[in-house]
């Protein structure tokens, strides 16, 4: 008989001490380095601490909203409430990550001409919205591929919509939130996730089963849809200093000049390479899944695992944000590498042993998704930090066209594990997880990877 995961009300429990500790945090940040204008215009220093603020409420709604309409968990178990193809549940996390990382050498060129950013990032927020409402109403109206396909395109839009915005918040985080504290930033956003993680993951243990009502989901996504509109309504209230207008390319000239960038910059091209290795720490935890289901875990592990992510996130986001604040960011992803091959030898250990419990799998997913938001949050900051302010939004859009490819590349894991077997494909990521700590070392630090450019 399956066992149930952790229960509800631990969940809530757990989540209610996390969400303390981010107030906290907050709190704390509130009332320390206010003064400090490191890294951003001087007119930006007085309205640093609001925007910083601000910027960390907009994190808890919008990291909330992801986790309602998780691609990973909730949408898949949409699509098989609706009675969509199982084909279509596989194209979602591919569709997700190709969709949001194209745009942005198109968005940073147009960007480019405008004083103020901070309104792409409200239109793109205002449009997922949007998308989650007519994916709420295809699943409350219709059925079999017709709402999966629905579902899907919803997705693919919104994604686009979320790659845009992307470049936008990377600029206006340059411009607002002054060097040392946007690592913590990030790590507040982020952890706001986690909370919600560790709620939603508590109540599907206890209360969904093979055959959840449609009203479940209808009603996280619409929820999801109101957090990504009050998200947009507070970026609106951060107090963007003006920016260069000067220099403004059209798309096709976008892309000359990122490749003129690669050619130039020895240090932006390793650094290119460490954290498309890297990537494969964003794409791991599934195959732990499929691991933990080889070794007998049934579906009563789904809720252990969705807790233990959103634990890993709580935990290790703030732990992240204030080690990227105070030490090299390069050290930030070389260090999260290394955890995440830790979590791929981990899986390969009970592998081999031929054994395992939903505890252990569950520490796995645990170890892995502490290394992902480790390399996420290091990768962040390293390059809004490294990329010159008037030039950040072409380095971001590169940055993000290229490791798009690179995400489409990762999905021949999944033929690896279809062909080989899923210890072929975690052993796949041990490999890409090592090759990647090793191409961090050889990463400048930010504030070598652009030299100065000679006289004249």
């Amino acid at each position: 008989m399956a066992r149930p995961a952790i229960g509800h009300t631990q969940g809530v429990m757990i989540a209610t001490r996390g969400a303390s500790r981010v107030r906290g945090q907050l709190d704390a940040d509130d009332a320390t380095e206010g003064s400090l204008c490191e890294g951003i215009p001087e007119e930006a220093c007085t309205d640093a601490p609001r925007n910083f603020t601000l910027n960390a409420i907009n994190g808890a709604c919008t990291k909330t909203a992801e986790q309602l309409a998780s691609p990973g968990v909730v949408l898949p178990l949409l699509l098989v409430a609706v009675g969509a193809p199982v084909g279509l549940a596989g194209a979602l996390e591919p569709v997700r990550r190709g969709a949001s990382l194209l745009p942005g050498l198109i968005v940073s060129g147009r960007m480019r001409a405008f004083e103020l950013r901070k309104g792409f990032w409200v239109a793109a927020a205002v449009a997922q919205a949007a998308t989650l409402v007519v994916s709420a109403v295809a699943a409350a109206a219709l059925s079999g591929a017709l709402a999966g396909v629905v579902v899907v395109a919803m997705l693919a839009l919104f994604s686009l919509a979320s790659g845009a915005g992307s470049v936008a918040f990377g600029d206006v985080m340059g411009k607002t939130i002054v060097t040392r504290r946007r690592g913590r930033l990030l790590g507040l956003r982020a952890a706001a996730g986690g909370v919600v993680a560790i709620v939603v993951g508590g109540a599907l243990a206890a209360t969904l089963g093979a055959q959840a009502a449609r009203g479940t989901f209808v009603a996280l996504l619409l929820a999801s849809a109101a957090l990504w509109a009050l998200g947009a309504w507070l970026f609106t209230l951060i107090r963007e200093p003006p920016g260069a207008v000067a220099g403004g390319r059209r798309p096709l000239a976008e892309a000359r000049a990122g490749a003129a960038l690669l050619r130039r910059l020895a240090g932006f091209r390793r650094f290119l390479l460490a954290r498309g290795l890297l990537a494969v720490t964003e794409v791991a935890v599934p195959f732990y899944v499929l691991a933990a289901r080889e070794a007998g875990v049934d579906a009563s592990g789904l809720g252990a695992f969705l807790v233990a992510s959103g634990v890993a996130a709580v935990v290790s986001n703030p732990v992240w944000g204030r080690v990227t604040d105070r030490a090299s960011d390069r050290a930030v992803m070389t260090a999260a590498g290394v955890i995440g091959a830790l979590a791929a030898a981990l899986a390969a250990g009970l592998l081999l042993a031929d054994s395992g419990s939903e505890t252990a799998y569950a520490a796995v997913v645990f170890v892995a998704v502490a290394a992902q938001e480790g390399v996420r949050l290091g990768r962040k900051a390293y390059l809004v930090t490294a990329a010159p302010p008037k030039e950040r939004p072409l380095y971001v859009a590169l940055a993000n066209t290229i490791i798009g490819v690179v995400m489409i590349g990762l999905a021949l894991l999944g033929v690896v594990a279809q062909v080989a077997g899923v210890p072929a494909a975690v052993g796949a990521v041990l490999g890409l997880s090592l090759l990647g700590v090793a191409a961090t070392r050889r990463v400048p630090e930010p504030e070598d990877m652009t030299p100065a450019r000679p006289p004249g």
